[in-house]
């Protein structure tokens, strides 16, 4: 007797603890998520990965050979146009200066002295032209022989040769003044290149060299960048080219601020595609930056192609697939009851429902992501 009770409790026990497991996997309500559909505005957006760029950049570098004596900016710094920005040891160039303006002063004082010879001259030149007109008049009178005639005249041309070489003299004095100027001038010029200035208003992103650096002309000092243009160049599949175009709105979403988009709007489109990606640039300017960025970093950039008002939109999450048909699962009474759609454009997150819901529906999914029951045509449900 005490046998067969023991059969009988562990079969109450079995059929109990199958009961429960039938239950559980069939007929207990499972814990879903729910969204009420209604008409709303469907956003179309495509996707590009690229980098933050800026339109001007250029780098500040010497524009002759020289040994940083200072820098007088750093990276992160703001500048304006003209500002200096760092200098080189100037004592060399300083003091070719001043030999430049000593042969300048000399060069002067050289013309100066080669005028007042010309003065000379032609007071010399005007003297032996009065003689000799005095001479030609007294051999007209008979007062003066042909001697004194040919004298005369031998007087004059001398004079007059040496007016002219005073003038040729003059000449060269001025050309050497010329010289000697432009010489100071070259050799100023040099010494100015040794202050070193900022070429545009814009952000220090980058600083190459220390004090005591020799610099070549060319080599970079800073990299600097205009602020007024910061892009997005971001690579886009070249299917979606038909449905891109300029001035198109758009939302940057930067790497160090994944849940925070900026805003911006399409610039320009490549006219040249990857071969190997089949993508192609598009460059997307920010409109408002974050308090911190930086060149070169990563970020997406969400460009709108189309945007749809007063359509009947869901999420996609709440799509599933039943026999190779697309549709979702609808609460009803308790239980959720498969509803096959017909769907239009579909968006980043949301899609367009042309058919087979109605405002005010409520769409339901699983809660658990990952759970041991599946959503079935009629299961019991319960919304959390």
């Amino acid at each position: 007797m005490t046998r067969w009770l023991r059969l009988i409790l562990f079969g109450a026990i079995l059929v109990a603890g199958i009961g429960y497991l039938l239950y559980a996997r069939w007929f207990r309500p499972i814990p879903v998520s729910g969204f009420e559909v209604n008409d709303g505005t469907l956003v179309v957006e495509m996707m590009g990965t690229g980098t933050v760029e800026a339109r001007t950049s250029t780098v500040v570098s010497a524009k002759i050979h020289g040994r940083l004596l200072e820098l007088d900016a750093d990276q992160g710094d703001h500048v304006d146009s003209g500002q200096i920005v760092a200098r080189l040891d100037d004592s060399d160039l300083a003091r070719q200066v001043e030999i430049a303006q000593a042969n300048v002063e000399a060069a002067e004082a050289g013309l100066d002295r080669l005028r007042a010879d010309r003065t000379r001259a032609e007071a010399v030149l005007r003297r032996a032209r009065r003689e000799d007109e005095r001479i030609r008049a007294a051999f007209d009178q008979g007062a003066a022989t042909d001697t004194e005639i040919d004298k005369s005249a031998e007087q004059v041309a001398v004079a007059q040769a040496d007016s002219a070489r005073a003038e040729a003299a003059i000449a060269e004095g001025q050309k050497l003044l010329i010289a000697a100027r432009q010489t100071l001038g070259y050799q100023q010029a040099r010494l100015d290149d040794t202050v070193i200035r900022a070429p545009f208003h814009g952000l220090i992103v980058r600083r190459d060299r220390d004090p005591g650096d020799i610099v070549v002309p060319g080599s970079s000092i800073y990299r600097l960048i205009a602020l007024e243009e910061i892009w997005v160049s971001a690579w886009v599949d070249e299917t979606a080219m038909a449905s891109l175009a300029p001035d198109q709105p758009t939302r940057v979403v930067l790497r160090s601020e994944p849940d925070h988009p900026y805003p911006g709007h399409v610039v320009r489109l490549g006219r040249e595609t990857d071969p190997e990606t089949r993508e192609f640039i598009v460059d997307v300017a920010i409109e408002r930056l974050p308090k911190q960025w930086a060149i070169g970093q990563r970020a997406e950039a969400f460009i709108e192609t189309d945007r749809l008002e007063d359509v009947l939109t869901m999420p996609l999450t709440f799509v599933a697939v039943m026999e190779g048909q697309r549709g979702v699962f609808v609460h009803r009474n308790g239980r959720a009851v498969w509803t096959r759609c017909e769907f239009g454009t579909r968006g980043r997150e949301m899609i367009e429902v042309r058919d087979g819901l109605n405002p005010g529906d409520v769409l339901v999914r699983l809660a658990d992501p990952a759970p041991r029951v599946q959503l079935s045509d009629g299961r019991r449900i319960v919304l959390e």
